[in-house]
């Protein structure tokens, strides 16, 4: 019986019952004749406008606020006088509680050395906003005076590294550049498949070593009769003995 709407299965089933395809009348069949669902409404199809297809989109009302920040500006400016600080590796793994601030801030933080010997982009960053907020210093003398004073701790970073290489090297150390590295790596990549072949001729050295070498005397040949030897001797009345 093919699928019908609700309102229609009454009209089918008087169908179906006039070609004698339902012998039987169904006990709903009266009740429904007498009370004959509602028909559905005719669904319309939506109007459509060739206007509302070129509509220009209604703007929100309420827009978010710009949020910036000082450190945003003054951290976009250094960027861009030291692009290749943004090179340097930085590890951004976090940890499982967050860091305190470092004690010296505020009115207490005149020289960027306090936070370091070496300090970081952030740093020189932080204490150029620190010196504008706190020390009443215009912000273009402020960024000056802390770029100024982060190139100078770096300089003096990068010198008094250079010295303790050459000093660690007159005293016998050995420092591989990065191509050197390259090819020890490259070394050890040609290296594996040797000490692989070398560790495969050992555990067969070993298997060969611990062979069991078995010389049992049975007093028969070492090929295979198929069974011959066996059917001449019982044809001979010779009963074999399994030692």
């Amino acid at each position: 019986m093919v699928r019908r709407i609700a309102s229609q299965v009454h009209k089918q089933v008087s169908r179906l019952m006039r070609v004698n395809y339902i012998k039987d009348e169904p006990a709903w069949y009266e009740a429904v004749l007498q009370f004959p669902p509602l028909p559905l409404p005719p669904k319309s199809p939506p109007i459509r406008h060739e206007s509302s297809r070129h509509s220009k989109l209604v703007p929100p009302k309420h827009k978010p606020v710009n949020i910036a920040y000082l450190e945003d500006e003054v951290r976009r400016q250094f960027f861009r006088d030291h692009p290749f600080e943004a090179f340097r590796p930085v590890s951004i793994v976090e940890g499982g509680t967050v860091a305190e601030e470092h004690p010296v801030q505020g009115k207490d933080w005149i020289r960027l050395s306090q936070r370091g010997k070496c300090p970081s982009p952030e740093d020189a960053v932080r204490f150029a906003v620190n010196l504008h907020k706190y020390h009443k210093v215009s912000l273009t003398i402020a960024y000056t005076r802390a770029v100024a004073e982060f190139r100078a701790l770096r300089a003096e970073h990068d010198i008094a590294s250079s010295f303790s290489r050459m000093e660690a090297e007159a005293y016998g150390a050995i420092f591989p550049s990065e191509v050197d590295r390259t090819f020890q790596k490259e070394d050890m990549v040609y290296k594996a498949p040797e000490r692989k072949r070398a560790l495969d001729e050992g555990a067969l050295l070993a298997r060969k070593r611990w062979r069991a070498i078995l010389n049992i005397d049975s007093g028969m040949s070492n090929t295979w009769s198929k069974g011959h030897e066996y059917a001449k001797l019982q044809d001979q009345g010779i009963r074999p003995r399994h030692t």
